[in-house]
């Protein structure tokens, strides 16, 4: 064989070796894709709710204002699911905290304002007066001259009050009581004291009171108001005076 065949021979063996020893490496298997990024969170919703204003007297109203974001629910203290956004007028009777809940996939919130209703304080009413203190406080007496039973021109207009207030309280009775001054017989200032009382329930009745709401009594010189022997004194014994009739 001659060297030129030998080398060719020798290169082939060569190049033989190299594909075996090639030919024996294991494969590298191909690693595998990394996972996928986890989901972001969901977002938490967020809420607000104001009251203006938040202070009111009672009967006065006020006007609720909420905000949320992130919320797939919203309720508020007593008007149930409500827009996400949005405000209502309401008019508490007393004072009360009104809540937003909004929920949404990244939880739940609440937040809250409180309404404070001033409720005025109750005045105390006035003690009622009694049909006797009424009647104290609106009858007037009449005076009369000195022997006389007729009623003066300017005691008229003290009828014509006394007639419109009995209007007022049809229940009521009156006794009217003639009085006289001292002097002149018991006997005939019986009979004075009854012609001034009799003159007086003339003078009702014409002006419309019942004549079976009014009693008449003389008291003549009995029950005097003054004891004092003047001329003062005895025009204040000259008098008609009524009163209430409780049946006595």
């Amino acid at each position: 064989m001659s060297p030129f065949s030998l080398r060719r021979l020798s290169s082939a063996l060569c190049l033989s070796g190299i594909l075996v020893i090639a030919g024996c490496h294991k494969k590298v298997p191909t690693p595998p894709p990394p996972p996928p990024p986890a989901p972001a969170p969901a977002a938490s919703p967020t809420a607000s709710i104001t009251a203006s204003p938040a202070v009111v007297q009672q009967g006065q109203t006020t006007t609720l204002t909420w905000t949320t974001a992130n919320a797939t629910d919203v309720s508020v203290t007593g008007f149930g699911n409500v827009p996400p956004t949005n405000s209502r007028v309401v008019t508490p009777t007393e004072s009360t905290t009104y809540t937003v809940t909004a929920k949404g996939p990244g939880g739940t919130v609440e937040e809250s304002a409180r309404v404070t209703v001033n409720v005025p304080t109750p005045v105390a009413a006035a003690p009622s007066l009694s049909e006797e203190e009424l009647f104290e406080q609106n009858v007037r007496d009449i005076y009369f001259g000195y022997d006389k039973y007729d009623i003066a021109s300017d005691a008229g207009s003290t009828v014509q009050t006394d007639a419109a207030f009995l209007a007022k309280y049809p229940d009521m009775k009156v006794v009217i009581g003639g009085h006289c001054d001292e002097r002149g017989s018991e006997e005939y200032n019986l009979a004075l004291g009854q012609n001034r009382a009799e003159a007086l329930k003339k003078a009702l009745v014409a002006d419309g009171v019942p004549a079976s709401r009014i009693r008449v009594v003389s008291y003549g010189k009995e029950k005097p108001f003054c004891t004092e022997e003047d001329d003062a004194c005895w025009q204040k014994n000259r008098v008609e005076h009524r009163k209430l009739d409780q049946g006595q």
